[in-house]
């Protein structure tokens, strides 16, 4: 076995422990799964979460720090203390790890995010000139859609999920959604009920493709079955992000059963009520068994039961019935909607239903029919579509969570729809009679967009409306250590621009780039449903390159800085894209082969400096994004299906059927590896096809694009996995490239 997998599979190995006196042992590994649960309640665990939070995001600067509890029945954080010790008290170690953060920015001008950080502290802490406080105006605090652990990667290690929990803690999140590990949770269920174990993995898809597995959208992986090993070891993964959520004063949001099952379950229980649900995008979906009956009551009694024994307590399921086009059949769904909560409540008598809000979803069937106080709607569009005044009405009371989607498919556009929630959220959450009881952050992918990150999860602790040029230039001073005129100038102009749009469109995201869109010369977008135009003055948003290299030297040290710079000149870049097809579609109507080679080469030329702009970044790399799934593998044979299911995902998705129904480049994103790999190949192959038929005088030919990208995904050649190059230097090349367009 490789080095790298040993080293791998031995940090997936047990549980993280907590130690009652040394931070530093809460690295360490325990052989006992459950050795971290067995201590969810232990008053010592709590008190040292935060610090060894603290610990492992800011080292030792976390020595003059001290945590300790603040009773009462909200959360809420109190800061205060003398230089050297700051003192923090919270309701939990992660409100305290909220409160930390509101130090780190307020006093110390520091940062911690996402993509990026920026941790230019002094030797002494500063005290603070007086105590910060903080509660949270909503009891729900979700994060991560269904979708994140496919479009943010489904292959990160602990070391990631360490990291990411940490900061989710840090900016005051409560309801973390854990779908890591559901794939042996069922292998265990159902082959208590007649079916063979190679079979029910040879019906789970791997990891990438999970998420719509879970949606009852898909099933079967397309590489071969998912084996034994990779099963223990993302149960384990999963019981350690949950272990680790608890002990942080969290939530880990499980998935409920409603009735997700293989084909011929009837067969292996005979008298089950099955209802087939047909095919989704070229994939056959799960079969759905009747949850009116005893076969279900079965089924899932099992689930959560051996869910608990795998993963720990939980107190929220995540659950969406018949999703995006699921078939009733002949079962009434409020029905349905009864005998699911039934089997979720004789499991887990207080657990609360978590289910997604998007336009129809859920149907006011399954609303009135279960107990609206022990449902959750995490909203989707609460920032999306004008025609949404409100959301208690559509679900007649049911508690809800104020949500926005900034992100499709992991697109790496900048910008959100901020005003909105500047508009909206306040004037919900205080309506005299409403329901909104919570913030739900759903980008489909996470770690991007810090900014939105950052303002998004301060509305569950802003006391009153949002000023959002107020924000942002606060946001300015602790991103980068310090005020600078260049810098509050630069997230002015990002304020006006990709974080000024609004839902008067319909959108909640930006317009994704055409470096990644299948070759056309009136192509408006990349993935099929995204927006065709962009939503900002482009021209505009380029004094922000300008202002952004402008900050004084001593403030671009940090990684936030270099990720920000590196964010808004892909999207300079890209932008182009956009301004410069029309201009290829003049020339080659016109006859022009002269034209149409300069532009081509213009076009090309951009594509080349934006995949070096990439390739400085290690977070922009495809190859490492590749390595991470390869890493899960025991032999070249699994490890090549693993790559083929990551790079899938980002590229033609799935079947051709799909890929041809528009599932193609849906998480398109600009990385180096794709832009300068699948990307480049299909513009330079397009453009090679233009100037033959100019010169044949005829049309030009049709290209097999699947056939292309199947291609290039089952031997992408050598892809980066370590960064190269400075970002600030290929910056100030973008600068200039733009200027002389």
């Amino acid at each position: 076995m490789p080095l790298a997998r040993r080293t791998f599979l031995t940090a997936l190995a047990g549980s993280a422990a907590v130690s009652c006196t040394s931070a530093a042992a809460d690295q360490e590994d325990s052989d006992d799964p459950k050795g971290s649960a067995d201590r969810a309640d232990g008053t010592l665990r709590s008190r040292d979460a935060a610090a060894a939070a603290a610990r492992r995001l800011l080292g030792r600067h976390a020595d003059q720090l001290s945590f300790r509890p603040l009773p009462g029945a909200h959360d809420s954080f109190r800061v205060d203390g003398r230089p050297g010790s700051i003192r923090i008290a919270g309701t939990s170690p992660a409100v305290q790890l909220a409160g930390l953060r509101q130090y780190l920015k307020q006093v110390a001008h520091a940062n911690i995010s996402w993509t990026g950080e920026q941790l230019d502290l002094p030797g002494l802490l500063p005290a603070p000139p007086h105590a910060l406080t903080g509660r949270a105006n909503v009891p729900h605090r979700f994060v991560l859609n269904d979708t994140n652990d496919g479009y943010t990667g489904a292959y990160h290690d602990w070391a990631y999920w360490e990291r990411e929990l940490d900061v989710l803690a840090l900016h005051g999140f409560n309801e973390v959604l854990v779908y890591v590990g559901a794939d042996a949770l069922y292998h265990r269920v159902l082959t208590g009920f007649g079916y063979g174990e190679q079979e029910v993995r040879e019906w789970i898809p791997s990891p990438a493709h999970q998420p719509w597995w879970l949606l009852q959208n898909m099933a079967g992986p397309a590489s071969g079955p998912v084996s034994a090993g990779l099963l223990a070891a993302r149960a384990r993964l999963g019981r350690r992000i949950a272990d680790r959520l608890r002990e942080l004063g969290m939530e880990p949001v499980l998935p409920g059963y409603f009735g997700t099952v293989p084909p011929g379950f009837a067969e292996h229980n005979p008298g089950a009520h099955v209802v087939q649900q047909g095919d989704w995008y070229g994939y056959r979906r799960p079969d759905w068994l009747d949850p009116r009956g005893p076969d279900f009551a079965r089924v899932a009694a099992a689930f959560y039961r051996t869910q608990e024994e795998m993963f720990g307590p939980a107190k929220l399921y995540k659950m969406d019935l018949l999703h995006e086009g699921g078939k009733a059949g002949d079962v009434p769904v409020a029905d349905a909607a009864r005998g699911v909560e039934k089997a979720l409540r004789t499991a887990h008598p207080e657990a609360l239903w978590v289910i997604l809000g998007w336009r129809r979803n859920p149907p006011k069937e399954i609303v009135n029919a279960v107990d609206k106080d022990r449902m959750l709607v995490v909203d989707g569009i609460s920032d999306r579509l004008p025609t949404v005044p409100d959301r208690d009405a559509d679900w007649g009371g049911t508690p809800y969570a104020f949500g926005s989607i900034w992100n499709f498919g992991g697109h790496t556009t900048l910008g959100a729809n901020t005003p909105e929630w500047a508009r909206h959220y306040d004037h919900w959450r205080t309506r005299p009679g409403g329901a909104l009881r919570g913030t739900a952050l759903l980008p489909e992918a996470a770690d991007n967009n810090p900014a939105a990150f950052e303002l998004f999860s301060e509305l569950a602790w802003q006391d009153g409306p949002l000023d959002l040029r107020d924000w942002f230039e606060k946001w300015s001073v602790a991103r980068y250590g310090g005020r600078d005129a260049d810098a509050v100038a630069a997230w002015d102009v990002l304020r006006r621009t990709v974080y000024g749009t609004t839902r008067a469109d319909g959108w909640a995201e930006g317009a994704d780039g055409l470096f990644g869109a299948r070759p056309a010369l009136v192509a408006s977008t990349a993935a099929t449903w995204s927006p065709k135009q962009l939503r900002y003055d482009a021209a505009e948003f380029e004094d922000a390159l300008d202002r952004l290299l402008a900050v004084r030297p001593q403030l671009r040290r940090s990684s936030a800085y270099r990720n920000d710079l590196l964010d808004v000149s892909r999207q300079a870049l890209s932008n182009r894209s956009r301004a410069l097809l029309p201009r290829v579609k003049d020339v080659y109507e016109a006859g022009d082969a002269a034209g149409l080679d300069r532009l081509a080469r213009d076009w090309l030329g951009l594509m080349d400096l934006l995949e070096r702009l990439l390739a400085t970044d290690s977070r922009q790399l495809l190859g490492r994004w590749v390595a991470e799934a390869r890493a899960w593998g025991s032999d070249d044979a699994e490890r090549a299906r693993l790559a083929y299911d990551q790079l899938s995902l980002v590229t033609v998705w799935g079947t051709r059927s799909g890929a041809e129904a528009g599932l193609h480049d849906y998480a398109n994103r600009e990385w180096a590896g794709l832009v300068g790999g699948l990307y480049r190949e299909r513009w330079e192959t397009y453009f090679a096809a233009l100037r033959t038929a100019l010169d044949e005088r005829r049309p030009p030919r049709p290209i097999d694009w699947f056939a292309l990208e199947e291609a290039w995904v089952r031997a992408p050649g050598r892809l980066l996995t370590r960064p190269t190059g400075d970002t600030y230097k290929v910056a100030v090349q973008v600068r200039e490239r733009l200027r002389r367009a």
